[in-house]
């Protein structure tokens, strides 16, 4: 998997990079590589995964009657 991101006629560098930051953190790419930075238990990961689960049904059911 690779992005690219070209840079366009008379774009600053700046902005390119901003795109490809932007991109980046949209497919999930800087998340992916901070969480494998180091070993996670499955045990530890599958407590991870329940307290995030738990906390967007929370969130589904707080909002659910607007």
């Amino acid at each position: 998997m690779s992005l690219e991101v070209k840079v366009r006629k008379g774009e600053p560098m700046e902005r390119a990079l901003r795109r490809l930051k932007k991109r980046l953190d949209r497919e999930g790419v800087i998340r992916d590589v901070r969480a494998n930075r180091y070993f996670e238990k499955p045990s530890q990961a599958k407590r991870r995964k329940k307290k995030e689960l738990d906390f967007n049904n929370m969130l589904r059911v707080r909002y659910s009657n607007m």
